[in-house]
């Protein structure tokens, strides 16, 4: 890089840092969403300064591969903080449908649909229906729980914000072990007597139980520091260091990965647990600020990084059928799989419809892409980059738009039906 490159670069952070800052309110009554900007900004960027590195993630796996799966684990804790709704089997039960029924029928569709449709290799095509079976924690913010309420006891998030974030927070680690199917199947060929009893034993049962354990140990041990005597001695409250929840989600992730277990579900689970603790103290909604605001300049650095990335080609595999699966995807796949899961079920149907549609893809596709094709052998590798980039790009435009509209029309119409009703807001579907 030469010294031009670097001033040109660092003058790029310093625009994309303000922006980051200044958008989120400029943009919170328009049909537009920060992704959108940013993804426009990095193909504007890199179509007039051609003299920037290359973006391509094929010629810098190991840079894509880590600084998404720094976006997305930082995300994570983000989302958990903000959830105000204390675990349960009924009071998460929409979550639990959605984690049960809509992902594996997601991933199903999309395999069956590479594979027959696109003509992908059998691991292929179960790597892509792995890939775009989560919805995202870093895109999807304008349709999440915003933030963790703490001046009220009784606080709950309106089921549709909250299923769709828990529902974020959990299946980009529960896609893991479909992504692992993929890499052994990659690698050993499709006869289950190859890789299906090692996949049970070791992706499935002890990745899964590593996570979950990591998470609520980590968690524990962690609340226990911040509300506790040791904590007000330190005054972490007073002095707001909200680093600490950066030393959490990285103690979560990291002990769990040392293990061999899902960091992805341990970080979350690691957020929810410390968020049960002490639920109206306001250290949370300053672990969480502190959280959002690291998260939103990775997520700019992820977002320029992929339109630059576009302008550079990125798209140049895909093929017309491609696209259809893009469209199929978004409008078919994911609503209809949501619909299925969700009904009966205690939501009211435009909760459901909302919950249906926004099934935002995002930072955690590009992760598990690219740590595939590092692990595992597939031959079609630009060109699964080509329609995971696709469908993230159909996913910003289409959800970008609608988000703002749909939920303020929901959020009226909630309001409308609890003072006609006098309950309170969210107990009332819609």
């Amino acid at each position: 890089m030469s010294i031009d490159q670097a001033g040109t670069i660092y003058a790029a952070i310093g625009v994309a840092t303000l922006a980051a800052a200044l958008l989120p309110r400029a943009l919170g009554r328009l049909p537009v969403s920060m992704p959108m900007v940013f993804v426009a900004a990095g193909m504007l960027a890199f179509v007039l300064l051609p003299d920037l590195p290359t973006p391509d993630p094929m010629e810098h796996p190991e840079f894509a591969l880590h600084l998404t799966e720094l976006c997305v684990i930082v995300s994570l804790m983000g989302a958990g903080l903000a959830v105000n709704r204390r675990l349960g089997w009924r009071r998460w039960s929409t979550t639990w449908r959605l984690l049960a029924i809509t992902m594996p029928l997601s991933i199903a569709a999309v395999a069956l649909l590479g594979w027959a449709g696109l003509g992908l290799g059998l691991a292929s095509a179960l790597l892509l229906g792995a890939a775009l079976a989560p919805t995202d924690p870093v895109l999807a913010t304008e349709v999440q729980v915003s933030e963790p309420i703490t001046d009220d006891e009784d606080a709950d998030d309106d089921e549709a914000r909250f299923a769709i974030t828990s529902e974020a927070g959990l299946n980009d680690g529960l896609a893991f072990p479909f992504t692992y199917a993929a890499i052994a199947v990659s690698l050993v060929g499709i006869a289950p007597s190859a890789w299906l009893g090692e996949w049970i034993l070791l992706d499935v049962g002890w990745r899964l139980a590593v996570g979950v354990l990591g998470g609520l140990g980590a968690g524990w041990l962690l609340r226990r520091l911040f509300f506790s005597s040791i904590a007000d001695r330190l005054q972490l409250t007073e002095k707001a260091e909200g680093f600490v929840a950066l030393a959490a989600t990285f103690l979560a992730y990291g002990v769990t990965e040392m293990a061999e277990g899902y960091g992805f579900i341990a970080v979350f689970v690691c957020a929810t647990t410390i968020r049960a603790a002490e639920s109206t103290h306001g250290f949370h909604a300053v672990l969480h600020k502190f959280v959002e605001q690291i998260e939103r300049l990775l997520t700019v650095a992820v977002l320029v990084l992929l339109g630059g990335a576009v302008a550079d080609g990125l798209l140049e595999a895909l093929r017309p059928v491609d696209l259809l699966l893009v469209v199929v995807l978004l409008f078919v796949i994911r609503p209809l799989t949501a619909l299925v899961a969700l009904t009966p079920g205690k939501t009211g149907p435009r909760e459901r419809g909302v919950i249906a549609f926004f099934g935002v893809r995002g930072v955690g596709s590009l992760f598990y892409i690219a740590y595939a094709l590092q692990a595992g052998d597939f031959p079609d590798g630009e060109r699964l980059w080509a329609i995971v980039a696709a469908v993230i790009l159909g996913s910003i435009l289409v959800h970008g738009v609608a988000a703002t509209p749909v939920m303020r029309y929901v959020d009226r119409r909630r309001a409308r039906r609890a003072e006609a009703s006098a309950g309170p807001v969210e107990a009332t579907p819609v």
